[in-house]
C-alpha cells in the first residue's frame, strides 16, 4: 500500500477527555457553566410557501404528525406562529426580567421574516448564532449543495443581524456538516455533536475547531417525542436533577434546548422558571451564552498541538513508534494496518494496537522480541549499546550505577535465568527499584518456562506502555 494511502481508519472517537477531564477553571469558581439556548426555526421550516415540496412534520404539538407533500398543513403552521407570535415573547420577558444570558440557534430564512424579534435578541445582548439556511433535513443533501446553503446561510445572516454569526448548529444535520461547517473557518464555535459535558478541540484539515456540544435529552423537544414530559414540572424536575448532579461533579457544562413554540407554552414555560430559580438559588452556577464560555475554554483549554497515530502516513509511524517493541520493527508495522482511530492517538490506545499485533503474532515471533531485549545491567549496557529506551530505562532503577558486586550477582542471575528460559529476564524497571528487580528475578527464575514466558509477554507490553506515555496523551 502506498505510503500517502492510510489504511482502514475508524472517525469515530470514543476517547474524548479520557478518565481526567480538563479543569474548567469557570468563573468566579462556578461549579457549572450553563448554557441556555433558544432555537428560532419559525418560518424556516418545511412549506410550500418556502419552495419546499411538502409541509413539516417535526417537533409540534401534532402527535404522529405527517409530512403533507404539495400542501399547506394550516395547523402546523399555526403552531409554528405561536412560537413567533407569543412564544418568543413570554420566554424573553422570562430571560430579560431575571438577567439572564441566551443563544439563539437562528435559522437564517427565519429571522428575516422576524424582524421585530431579531430586534428583541439585539436589545437584550443576546448571542445570535447560525442554525443554517432553512429548518430542513440534510441527511440526503449532496455536500456541494450543502456547503452552498451554509455560506448563503452566513450571507443572509450577516445582512439580516448585522454581523456575521459566530457559532453554528444545524441540527437536521449530515455526516458532513461539522466538516464543512469548520472548513470555513467562520465560527468561534460549532455544536452539530452530542458527545460530551465539555468543550473540545476537533483537528480539520490544518486547523482545531472548538466544538461545543448540544443537547437533545436536556431539551424541550422531548414535549414533542417518546419518551416525553407531558407537564412542566417533568421538565423541571428533569433540568434540576440534571444540574444538581453536574454541579456535585464540578467543572462541567450544562445545555438546555428551548423551542418557542414548545417551551414558550405557558405550562411549560412554568417548569423552565423551577429550574432557573432553582440553578440561581443554588448557586455555583455560571450562565454564559455559548460565545462566552467559547472565549473562555480558547483562554484557559487552547488546542495543544500533539501527534496524532492514526493520521500518520506509514514512514512517520514508523520512524516514531517502530522502535517501541525493542528491535522489532514488524509489531509497529502491523499495528499500522489495523482499524486505528482517534482512541488510538493516546498512549493507552495505541498502547493496545502494538499490543493485539503482538499477541496475534506466532509463539516464535514474540521469542524473538523477548531476545531482542538486553540483559539488565548486562555486557551490552556495559559496552554503552542500548537503544535509548532501554538506556534510560535501566538508569532510571539505579541499574547504570552498580557496585562491583551488584553486577556480579546480576550477572549471575542473567546467566541462570538464559539457561533455564532461552530469553534474557525483561521487567518494566520504571515501576520498581533495584532490590525489587532482584527480588522478581530470582523470584522468576523458578517459574515453568511456558508460565515466565507469558509473564514475559506482559512486562514487553508494561514497556511499550510506559515508553508510549512519553510521546502520547
Amino acid at each position: 500500500m502506498p505510503d500517502t494511502i492510510l489504511p482502514p481508519r475508524y472517525p469515530r472517537d470514543f476517547a474524548g477527555h479520557g478518565p481526567t477531564p480538563p479543569d474548567a477553571q469557570w468563573p468566579d469558581g462556578a461549579r457549572v457553566a450553563i448554557s441556555m439556548v433558544l432555537n428560532f426555526e419559525e418560518g424556516g421550516e418545511n412549506s410550500i410557501l418556502h419552495g419546499d415540496a411538502a409541509s413539516e412534520a417535526f417537533l409540534s404539538d401534532i402527535a404522529g404528525a405527517a409530512m403533507w407533500p404539495g400542501q399547506r398543513h394550516w395547523n402546523m403552521e399555526s403552531i409554528y406562529d405561536y412560537g413567533a407570535r407569543a412564544g418568543f415573547w413570554r420566554l424573553h420577558r422570562l430571560f430579560t426580567g431575571m438577567g439572564l444570558p441566551l443563544t439563539i440557534y437562528g435559522v437564517a430564512t427565519a429571522l428575516a421574516r422576524a424582524p421585530l424579534q431579531v430586534a428583541a435578541m439585539k436589545d437584550a445582548g443576546w448571542e445570535i448564532a447560525s442554525h443554517g439556511l432553512k429548518w430542513v433535513e440534510h441527511k440526503d443533501m449532496p455536500e456541494d449543495e450543502e456547503r452552498r446553503q451554509i455560506a448563503e446561510a452566513i450571507r443572509l445572516h450577516t445582512e439580516v443581524v448585522g454581523h456575521p454569526p459566530r457559532g453554528w448548529y444545524t441540527g437536521r444535520c449530515s455526516e458532513n456538516t461539522v466538516r464543512l461547517t469548520a472548513e470555513t473557518g467562520a465560527f468561534d464555535w460549532i455544536a452539530d455533536t452530542y458527545d460530551d459535558d465539555l468543550p473540545y478541540w476537533l483537528r480539520v484539515g490544518d486547523r482545531e475547531q472548538l466544538v461545543i456540544p448540544y443537547t437533545l435529552e436536556a431539551n424541550d423537544m422531548r414535549f414533542a417525542t417518546a419518551p416525553g414530559w407531558v407537564t412542566g414540572r417533568d421538565f423541571g424536575d428533569y433540568l434540576c436533577d440534571t444540574f444538581d448532579e453536574l454541579h456535585a461533579e464540578g467543572g462541567r457544562m450544562f445545555t438546555v434546548g428551548l423551542h418557542c413554540r414548545l417551551a414558550g407554552r405557558p405550562g411549560k414555560t412554568a417548569g423552565l422558571r423551577q429550574f432557573l430559580t432553582h440553578a440561581r438559588q443554588k448557586g455555583g452556577a455560571w450562565f454564559a451564552t455559548r460565545g462566552q464560555i467559547a472565549a473562555h475554554w480558547a483562554r484557559v483549554n487552547p488546542p495543544v498541538d500533539r501527534l496524532r497515530p492514526s493520521q500518520m502516513a506509514r514512514a512517520e509511524f514508523m520512524q516514531r513508534f517502530g522502535g517501541i517493541y525493542e528491535h522489532s520493527p514488524w509489531v509497529a508495522e502491523r499495528a499500522y494496518e489495523l482499524e486505528l482511530g482517534p482512541a488510538h492517538d493516546t498512549a493507552v490506545g495505541l498502547a493496545n494496537a502494538l499490543a493485539r499485533a503482538f499477541r496475534s503474532a506466532s509463539h516464535d515471533e514474540r521469542l524473538g522480541v523477548l531476545r531482542a531485549h538486553p540483559d539488565l545491567a548486562g555486557k551490552l549496557a556495559a559496552a554503552k549499546r542500548l537503544t535509548p529506551e532501554s538506556t534510560a530505562e535501566q538508569a532510571s532503577a539505579g541499574l547504570d550505577a552498580l557496585t562491583d558486586e551488584e553486577r556480579a550477582t546480576f550477572g549471575a542471575l542473567n546467566s541462570v535465568y538464559m539457561d533455564r528460559h532461552g530469553f534474557p529476564f525483561i521487567i518494566a524497571v520504571r515501576d520498581h527499584d533495584k532490590p525489587a528487580i532482584m527480588k522478581a528475578m530470582r523470584k522468576r527464575i523458578e517459574q515453568d518456562t511456558d508460565r515466565e514466558f507469558a509473564t514475559a509477554c506482559a512486562q514487553v507490553e508494561r514497556i511499550a506502555g510506559l515508553r508510549l506515555k512519553e510521546l502520547l496523551p
